[in-house]
């Protein structure tokens, strides 16, 4: 079964619409694995918005760090997983892991259970690599996971799609990306 879909693009790009669209058309139940931590009013009321566009239909769980985990024990029991989005749980585990090495560590434990999901799943990430190198250490490191986590999670992947300008572009085919 073709059931590892990766969505990736820049901000506001249309990743995460896709991926709800994507997911719908999937029977239920539908459950969301939400990476955030809204830490102020303005990623709340992001937060709410999302959960308003979604619908009654889905079932929402905050998973800032336990994502292979939370993979493993809900897909038994979904029609479909959107998990949005993995560049929030990057720099979840960047903030409280020790160093690199550390996060890295999670990426083959996210594999093995994006493999043995028993569900298809959707991923949301979000290619920051192409703009300008950051000033900082910290932020060149950030830049540095998440781009080599997309990597490894794309390698991973049955489909791999990149959103621009609320476009889809197949990047990594699947059978058939429209159905699903």
């Amino acid at each position: 079964m073709e059931k590892i879909t990766l969505i990736m693009g820049g901000c506001r790009s249309g990743k995460s619409a896709q991926a709800v669209s994507l997911a719908e058309n999937h029977p239920g139940p539908r459950i969301f694995l939400a990476t955030c931590l809204p830490m102020d009013d303005e990623m709340r009321a992001r937060v709410a918005k999302h959960q308003t566009e979604r619908g009654q239909d889905w079932e929402t769980l905050e998973t800032p760090y336990l994502l292979p985990q939370t993979i493993h024990e809900k897909s038994r029991m979904a029609g479909v997983l959107l998990v949005d989005c993995l560049t929030l749980w990057v720099s979840n585990l960047m903030l409280k892991c020790a160093n690199s090495a550390d996060v890295m560590k999670a990426c083959p434990e996210l594999i093995q259970a994006l493999k043995e999901a028993a569900c298809p799943v959707i991923l949301v990430s979000n290619e920051v690599g192409c703009g300008i190198v950051p000033e900082n250490s910290l932020a060149r490191q950030f830049r540095d996971l998440v781009g080599m986590v997309n990597q490894k999670i794309a390698a991973a992947a049955h489909r791999v799609v990149w959103m621009t300008a609320g476009i889809p572009v197949i990047i990594k085919p699947g059978r058939d990306y429209l159905r699903g």
